[in-house]
């Protein structure tokens, strides 16, 4: 049995991955030779509720000077995180005196929005590449981990926070009580600590699997999250749906007593165990449902591929690998996949070694199918697709179950 990083409670797997390689590796035919992977498994905590990885390879293989995404690759994420930003200085009445703090900034696509209202900000990043293109924008950036030992060398330079930030990031972190006291410690009294990230619910609705990935240790809902913030003397007291990343969950938490509980969180709790996510059976029936969307979208490839049809894939994301490896996906079934971050093209996919290519390369392509790995961004893509895919191409997409568009 294996202990709970939450609550140190025993927990079983429910769904077992195979060995898996890390989501972001994209590499050269000579960087592969040594290809890492862990056993990706996955279990629930029936006393704490919280969904979580058995194990997770070290963060510095994950989190590192190359990292491959940037949140600005996308239009939609820029409005997403401008809104965001409005809605916290709207909340906390955040002006120039004010300071916020975000862990896990990335390319500075959030934190830019109170620059430009000159309110004083810092973003902690570990990834130097991406804290670099922050730092350009003209924020001040730690190019660290979060924790309760960074929280307090901040405090020695910095006043306390009236909110921190964070935009999935939090499901990254295993060691997420040291996270807590150092919200604890940095937060002002009346300060918010506003995290979102993809949702338990709609994954267990949809069959998002996907989501299930290296750097996702943990899937939280509403119950695990108000357990945790419970355990340091904090509360949950708002939680706001957000349609990002397939469905994610913005969760507002504060110092216990401070702020109204939102009857958001009162329902939702209600909703989830409606659901059951607090019980251990309705994670065996996401297992199954995984299975059924394997051998369907394999078969659908399979077919393809006899019948002499040329299926390409569209956006190299961390998703696309769990799918790829656990489905047994290979070149002969997908012959590319086209994405439009660098650092990714003319390398191959982790484990599967599917070739990336430039997305400027794929209307030249001439496929038949295209296998929409990044689906969570599907509405924004089809409508930039919809003129070239019209001429007899078709989209194929598998969440929640295979699809032929």
């Amino acid at each position: 049995m294996d202990k709970c990083l939450i609550c140190d409670s025993e927990y079983s797997p429910f769904v077992d991955f195979g060995f898996m390689p890390i989501a972001n590796a994209f590499a050269t035919k000579e960087q592969i030779k040594n290809e890492y992977t862990f056993p990706m498994k996955v279990g629930f905590c029936g006393n704490c509720n919280m969904v979580q990885l058995v194990e997770q390879p070290e963060r510095e293989k994950m989190f590192h000077e190359n990292y491959a995404f940037f949140s600005s690759t996308s239009n939609y994420m820029e409005e997403h995180f401008k809104l965001f930003a409005n809605s916290v200085s709207e909340l906390q009445d955040l002006n120039e005196d004010s300071f916020v703090v975000e862990v896990g900034c990335n390319d500075g696509i959030l934190l830019k929005n109170f620059i430009i209202n000159h309110i004083s900000c810092l973003g902690v990043e570990p990834s130097k590449n991406v804290a670099q293109v922050a730092m350009e924008k003209g924020i001040e950036v730690i190019t660290q981990f979060f924790d309760r030992p960074l929280a307090e060398r901040i405090l020695q330079s910095h006043q306390k926070a009236d909110a921190i930030l964070s935009a999935n990031v939090m499901c990254h972190i295993p060691y997420m009580h040291s996270i807590f006291d150092g919200v604890k410690t940095l937060l002002k009294e009346d300060g918010i600590f506003m995290f979102e990230d993809p949702y338990l619910g709609e994954i267990i609705e949809k069959t998002s699997f996907d989501q299930i990935y290296d750097e996702h240790v943990f899937l939280f809902s509403a119950l695990s999250v108000n357990y945790l913030a419970n355990m340091h003397d904090l509360e949950l007291v708002n939680v706001e749906p957000q349609i990002t990343h397939g469905g994610s969950m913005r969760y507002t938490i504060a110092h216990k007593g401070i702020k109204k509980v939102s009857q958001n969180v009162v329902k939702l709790i209600d909703q989830e165990k409606k659901l059951g996510l607090d019980k251990k059976q309705s994670y065996l029936g996401f297992t199954d449902n995984i299975n059924k969307i394997k051998n369907d979208l394999i078969n659908l490839l399979t077919k393809l591929k006899n019948d002499g049809k040329k299926v390409v894939a569209y956006g190299a994301t961390s998703k696309s690998t769990t799918v790829t490896n656990y489905f047994g996906i290979t070149p002969d079934l997908v012959g590319c996949i086209y994405d439009t971050t660098p650092i990714k093209q003319n390398k191959l996919s982790p484990g599967a070694h599917i070739p990336v290519l430039p997305y400027d390369q794929f209307r030249e392509s001439e496929p038949d199918y295209v296998l929409l790995f990044a689906w969570n961004h599907a509405t924004e893509i089809m409508k930039k697709e919809s003129d070239y895919m019209a001429n007899n191409r078709h989209w194929i997409t598998y969440i929640p179950n295979v699809k032929v568009i």
